[in-house]
Formats: structure tokens, sequence, C-alpha cells
């Protein structure tokens, strides 16, 4: 399963890690995805969500309601 968050969009970051030496090496940086079960009062049930750490405190910020209407007006299912 892909390291993406389904509230903003975040996928993962790429480039070099560059040792001491400066040996550069491919690195893949991975955002904070956690799962996460939500209650959805406007559909009466509850939604799991893949959501990073930042995810979470949009859902704090703006109400569970308008990130799952934000979601499907993207067109994914939830």
């Amino acid at each position: 399963m892909s390291a993406r968050c389904q509230v903003l969009g975040t996928v993962p970051g790429f480039g070099h890690a560059i040792s001491h030496s400066h040996v550069r090496t491919k690195h893949r940086w991975d955002p904070n995805v956690q799962k996460k079960r939500y209650w959805v009062p406007s559909l009466g049930r509850t939604v799991t969500l893949r959501v990073s750490a930042r995810g979470i405190k949009t859902i704090d910020r703006d109400g569970i309601d308008v990130v799952v209407a934000r979601i499907q007006a993207r067109g994914e299912k939830v």
C-alpha cells in the first residue's frame, strides 16, 4: 500500500542521502501515515482513513464532515 495521505494527498519525497564522505545514495522520505477511524455524523457511520500526522491536525481544525466532503468531491471512495 502506498504511503499517501487521503486528506492532503501527501506523497513520498525522493532525493539523495549524503554521507560524511559525500557519497550519495538514493533515499525516500515517507510521510507519517497512520490508519485512523473516525465517526462521520453526516454519513452515520465510521470511516477508516490513511492520514498523515498533518492530516490529523487538519481534521481537528476543519472537522471530519468537511474533510470527508472534500475527499468525496475529488471522487475518492470513503
